[in-house]
């Protein structure tokens, strides 16, 4: 999973997989949800980004790392 944030769109990019996309649906205004071609989610994109969200706190909490393990 990869997280991006465009600041000169105010988009932000949520890569859930490594697979391509080839439908995209939007769910909500600026929100779209893109598929694969079983209709799997393989990405979000949030436009405006900054009117949705609070882009100043990223909580992981309970995402299992795998520099995690080494530290623990």
């Amino acid at each position: 999973m990869r997280i991006e944030y465009f600041p000169e769109t105010d988009t932000l990019s949520i890569a859930l997989a490594e697979r391509a996309g080839v439908d995209a649906f939007e769910v909500a205004d600026g929100i779209v949800i893109d598929v694969d071609r079983d209709g799997h989610p393989v990405g979000i994109d949030i436009d405006q980004a900054s009117k949705h969200l609070d882009l100043g706190t990223l909580d992981l909490g309970r995402i299992p790392f795998e520099a995690e393990r080494a530290m623990g």
